[in-house]
């Protein structure tokens, strides 16, 4: 009984609190979740802001193909539509291959609209969308409502 008591008295006096042998273990399971979590907000945050962009993108070559639109008059016909302004927002390009890639994963033809406002009173062609953003589960699980993005461009129009 006696050499047990010895025994625990010197491991508590030189061992357990004198050793560091767990110590990068115990604290990398504490600071693990944290900065996994930390590093996937900013991927997700990183790629809303990157969506945004890329719809910026496609309102603003859609608005410079509507600005430069030739009016119709009598002996000029307009070849120029809001459905191929929509398609270079969507694709990038007024004439998309079957199967091509959009812009934005869920922004697209049958998946959203973009609005048109004809020549104003400035002489600005006004294009805009919105888009709903497809959350990660992280979002979900942190309780983050679903993400919008409005975007807008207007553009002064200038004809041919």
């Amino acid at each position: 009984m006696m050499a047990l008591r010895t025994f625990i008295l010197r491991r508590l006096r030189f061992g357990f609190w004198q050793k560091e042998d767990g110590a990068v273990l115990a604290e990398a399971l504490l600071a693990v979740p944290f900065v996994t979590l930390f590093a996937a907000g900013i991927l997700e945050f990183g790629n809303i802001f990157w969506e945004r962009m890329q719809i910026d993108a496609g309102l603003r070559d859609a608005g410079r193909y509507l600005s430069r639109c030739r009016p119709t008059s009598p002996t000029y016909t307009s070849s120029c539509s809001t459905a191929t302004a929509k398609l270079i927002a969507f694709y990038g390009t007024q004439g998309p291959a079957d199967g091509a890639a959009l812009r934005v994963r869920g922004w697209g033809p049958d998946l959203a609209d973009i609005t048109v406002i004809p020549v104003d009173a400035d002489g600005t062609i006004t294009v805009q969308t919105a888009h709903l953003y497809e959350t990660s589960p992280l979002f979900a699980w942190l309780g983050v409502d679903e993400i919008t993005i409005n975007s807008s461009h207007e553009e002064r129009y200038m004809g041919w």
